[in-house]
């Protein structure tokens, strides 16, 4: 294997790339992120590391907007991740100039796809280490959208969808409880998926939630703090009903 995994352009006899496996180990041991797409909501939602005691929280953001109307979330190497952010924004901001019409999600996902896949086939580069949900209502439609991207460069549509740290496990959650939400519940769910994998609660929770009308709003802290408080009332109330009322001796 030593001799196939130091050129980024040399598959190993079995077919492999092997620098392209190794980029996405790095986004499963990047920090879980999730979105989910509700009817008129879509929720991205990341588990964010507990900042040093000095440092401005504020400063340290793993969701953005790509355009009024787009935002990424990203699992990996957020050095990397910025670099792919800047080249998606000024992307987005060239299609408004030359087209005079915002990007749909799938172009700009397409684009995005496109340079993660061109850094997996020249010499003297490396692939970019993280792996990113895209979300965003289409201009012409109105419908809201979900792309993931990997670093190989493929892209796919999801109803919901998680990566990084723990991945396996938000998405099985998904599968089992997703169905067709909007507004308040959509934000629960996500939060909830989160929840799977992230033991501190909501202080080590960001969520960003995109709507039509008012685009992508972050949530405050207290607001998640009682979302989590609600599921975790939630949960307590099913745990009583599965017990059953108490037996007179």
């Amino acid at each position: 294997m030593a001799r196939y995994d130091r050129a980024i352009t040399v598959f190993s006899p079995d077919g492999h790339l092997f620098q392209v496996e190794y980029a996405l180990e790095a986004v499963r041991k990047g920090n879980a992120a999730v979105g989910v797409r509700g009817t008129d909501t879509i929720v991205l939602g990341v588990e964010k590391k507990s900042t040093a005691k000095l440092q401005d929280s504020r400063s340290v953001r793993k969701i953005v907007n790509l355009d009024n109307h787009i935002a990424l979330a990203c699992a990996g190497l957020k050095a990397d991740a910025r670099v792919l952010i800047n080249k998606a924004r000024i992307e987005c901001q060239s299609h408004r100039l030359t087209v005079e019409d915002p990007v749909t999600v799938e172009y700009i996902t397409r684009y995005i796809a496109g340079l993660q896949q061109k850094y997996t086939q020249s010499g003297g580069v490396r692939p970019f280490g993280l792996s990113t949900l895209i979300v965003g209502f289409d201009p012409y439609t109105d419908k809201p959208a979900l792309y993931q991207t990997d670093p190989s460069g493929t892209f796919s549509a999801w109803k919901a969808n998680a990566t990084g740290r723990n991945s396996n496990s938000i998405r099985e959650f998904l599968e089992k409880n997703y169905k067709e939400t909007s507004g308040q519940d959509t934000i629960k769910l996500a939060i909830r998926a989160l929840l799977e994998v992230v033991e501190s609660g909501g202080k080590n929770i960001e969520v960003a939630v995109m709507t039509k009308d008012h685009g992508l709003r972050q949530l405050e802290e207290a607001e998640i703090d009682a979302i989590v408080a609600d599921i975790e009332a939630e949960k307590a109330a099913a745990e009583a009903a599965k017990k059953g009322p108490a037996r007179e001796t």
